[in-house]
């Protein structure tokens, strides 16, 4: 457990304090001289008065006052020793100092100490003196906290990580899958540790670079291996962290940043997801947020402004590009836009050597079957994708990760965690000729990408799958590809229409209506592939951006947009009538494969296809293959 001052001087000052009180009440009162002030027994006044007269009292000290009295006396009863005994006096006894005095008796008056004013006094001082002091302690322990009491003059001031040589145990050798985006920011490491050999021919160093791509593809990782190239003063920070409460804070500390830059340069400044900062001024309704376009200001104005920045680079990260202002991204403030997409297969190779270095994999394991079977995966991605399957070895107990951890992997990253498979039933026969109906359309349709497995193994909200491998080499996809993947779609529903009847039909073409539907839609409005002509009736912005098009107004008249459902319908109704005679014609090698797949539960997309090439002529897919 941590120790924690607040908490010790929260419970101690409060025991300090009863406990000094508690002394205080027991020796403010006390005597002057406690050793003469004691004695073992006690004595009436009577008895003392009967011993006076019969002159046995040798001698009497008088205390507090006069209320109590020591007397020594000759005790006949113990052989006439001489006992201390306690008296306590009347509140009014002239007489007694006569008889004393008559008997020739000693006596003495002991005057009361005043120690109750002194004690009440440092009573008094001593707890605000304590809580002073506590207080104190809280404040200075709480002002070396984020946010605390004494930050207060600090809310302008920049939060950016500083490191004179950043150590980040990053190199450009750990960044694979992107040759492009390191060879540009290779160029920057250069500028900064040989700008002669850039200006002896009249280059300038650039002013900023802007990283744009999908989360997980390595734009902060790419920023960490500069860093660590570079061996130059580098500040860090995220552009939310510019942003406060506090209006005129963000301008503060944008400014407080550059001029610590100045102080350091050459250096690099990192801001990662510079779109929390960078958003388009004006775009909010109501005239946006004040603060965010008086600290976006700043930045471009310390970035390309009447003072230049010479020697500072400053590096941003976004993967929202639509969003930021067209001032910040102009030459002279971001020199630079390098695109960090998503790697190929040779950068998905690439990426996983790299993460394979610390992973003990099986030698059956190929990494290049594996970036065949991962198209659109980034560099996160196929770091827990490893890391998934080492898991998994972990918990079946085996040396090394094989090809079934890797699979099963792949399926839980994309899919969602494996759930309990069906009991053999006709829910379960139903679902497996739902899958094979998608797998067997997309294998007898010369466009459609080729098989990859069918499971019913039930994965995330998906009670059974069906895999295909896309090529995504070809950057472009035709008219046919696209009517393909939309009759693959319609395959499930199709076997469930053609071998259970229309009223048998399920919920779970849901999804796959939803793709047909908006693919469709696309090839109407978007591509020009239908009776309406090559014509774009809508922009491929889908979400409005307030500020900018809020107003937009419709791009096609009421007709048109009929138009555009009917060609929509006709593209459907035509892809859905095509997979419907697909399965009728081909029920006999259907059953076969639902009896195997309720058997096997998996079938792999090779020995689908020789199973269906026994009834039918399958069409070469050699092209839809990636090649390294």
């Amino acid at each position: 457990m941590k120790f924690s001052w607040r908490v010790a001087l929260l419970w101690t000052l409060p025991a300090l304090v009863i406990g000094f009180f508690f002394w205080q009440g027991a020796f403010a009162t006390a005597p002057a001289d406690m050793t003469k002030n004691t004695a073992s027994t006690r004595m009436t006044y009577g008895r003392f008065l009967e011993y006076l007269d019969a002159n046995r009292v040798t001698s009497v000290d008088f205390y507090e006052g006069g209320r109590t009295a020591i007397v020594e006396a000759v005790d006949p009863s113990l052989d006439n020793r001489v006992q201390r005994v306690r008296v306590d006096l009347p509140s009014s006894a002239p007489e007694l100092i006569n008889k004393l005095k008559e008997n020739n008796v000693n006596f003495d008056a002991h005057p009361v100490r005043n120690d109750g004013a002194i004690w009440g006094l440092l009573g008094n001082l001593i707890f605000p003196v304590l809580l002073i002091t506590g207080l104190f302690f809280l404040f200075r322990r709480s002002s070396n906290l984020p946010g605390g009491p004494g930050q207060a003059m600090n809310f302008g001031k920049s939060k950016a990580r500083f490191s004179m040589e950043a150590k980040t145990g990053v190199k450009f050798d750990d960044v694979a899958g992107i040759e492009e985006a390191k060879e540009e920011l290779q160029e920057v490491v250069t500028f900064l540790k040989q700008p002669e050999k850039f200006t002896a021919v009249g280059a300038r160093i650039p002013k900023g670079v802007l990283l744009v791509g999908p989360p997980g593809t390595g734009k902060t990782l790419l920023a960490k291996a500069i860093a660590g190239e570079a061996g130059v003063p580098f500040f860090s920070i995220s552009g939310s962290e510019f942003v406060e409460m506090f209006v005129g804070v963000g301008a503060s500390r944008v400014r407080d940043l550059f001029k610590k830059a100045k102080d350091n340069a050459p250096c690099i400044i990192f801001i990662d997801e510079i779109d929390a900062v960078g958003r388009q001024r004006g775009a909010g309704i109501g005239g946006g947020n004040d603060e965010r376009e008086q600290t976006l200001n700043q930045l471009l104005t310390e970035m390309d402004g009447f003072e230049g920045n010479t020697g500072i680079i400053i590096i941003a990260a976004t993967n929202r590009p639509d969003v930021l202002d067209a001032a910040l991204l102009r030459p002279g403030r971001f020199d630079r836009q390098v695109t960090v997409d998503a790697p190929d297969i040779k950068g998905r190779l690439e990426v996983l050597q790299v993460h394979a270095r610390n992973k003990k994999l099986d030698p059956s394991v190929s990494l290049e079957t594996i970036a065949r079977r991962t198209p659109g995966f980034t560099g996160a991605d196929l770091a827990n994708l490893l890391n998934e399957a080492a898991i998994l070895t972990a918990r079946r107990r085996k040396e090394g990760i094989t090809l079934l951890e890797i699979d099963d992997a792949v399926d839980r990253v994309v899919a969602g965690m494996e759930g309990t498979p069906l009991v053999d039933g006709k829910s379960k026969r139903l679902i497996a000729y739902h899958e094979i109906g998608h797998a067997i359309v997309g294998t007898l349709l010369k466009d459609h990408d080729p098989v990859q497995k069918v499971t019913l193994i039930p994965r995330g909200q998906a009670q059974g799958l069906t895999w295909f491998t896309p090529n995504e080499e070809m950057g472009l996809v035709t008219r046919s590809q696209l009517r393909a993947r939309i009759t693959g779609a319609l395959g499930g529903r199709a076997a469930e229409e053609v071998i259970f009847g229309r009223a048998e039909v399920t919920t779970g073409a849901g999804n796959d209506l939803q793709q047909v539907t908006g693919m469709a839609r696309q090839m109407v409005t978007r591509f020009g592939m239908s009776d309406l002509g090559p014509v774009s009736l809508e922009s491929q912005q889908g979400e409005v951006f307030l500020g900018r098009d809020w107003t937009t107004r419709s791009e096609y008249s009421d007709s048109i947009a009929s138009r555009i459902d009917s060609q929509i319908r006709i593209i459907v109704d035509e892809c859905y009538e095509n997979a419907k005679k697909i399965m009728r014609d081909h029920r006999e090698v259907c059953d076969r494969l639902v009896d195997l797949l309720i058997e096997k539960e998996t079938i792999d997309g090779e020995e689908f296809r020789q199973i269906v090439a026994e009834y039918a002529e399958v069409p070469d897919k050699s092209q839809f293959v990636p090649q390294l």
